[in-house]
């Protein structure tokens, strides 16, 4: 299947600007996808999705077509820095993470959210010390 059924540049077909993957820049050098541009130090500052790639793949589930939006790199910002107050919020949460809501115990590893507490809890283990976040 040719990747041309996927192009529309005017947006005629699919409603906005669309190329297949790997052309975008060919026809408009200024388009990003968000991954692009968190690399760049840019975020797409609440601008709408200029236009948008489409192909073909095996996990995109019963349509077999999947697509990322691209956006203006002119009007894009720079990225807002890590604040020591966002910093400490992140550290919490992901402290949250590695916390078994069962016996307390902080480890080195998000906690499973199949099992929604430790392995050991769940399998009537006892942790091992490497397993156990060592307090500071």
């Amino acid at each position: 299947m040719s990747p041309a059924r996927f192009l529309d540049p005017t947006g005629q077909r699919y409603g906005i600007p669309t190329y297949p993957w790997g052309w975008a820049f060919t026809f408009d050098a200024d388009l990003a996808t968000r991954t692009q541009l968190a690399a760049l130090g840019l975020r797409p500052n609440g601008q709408e999705a200029a236009a948008q790639l489409m192909w073909r793949s095996r996990r995109a589930g019963h349509s077999g077509v999947r697509t990322a939006l691209l956006y203006r790199i002119s009007r894009a910002k720079p990225k807002r820095p890590m604040t020591p107050g966002r910093e400490r919020a992140v550290a919490l949460a992901l402290r949250a993470r590695r916390t078994c809501p069962t016996c307390g115990l902080v480890f080195n590893y998000c906690i499973p959210t199949s099992l929604g507490q430790c392995p050991n809890c769940a399998y009537g283990l006892t942790p091992e010390t490497w397993e156990l976040e060592v307090a500071a």
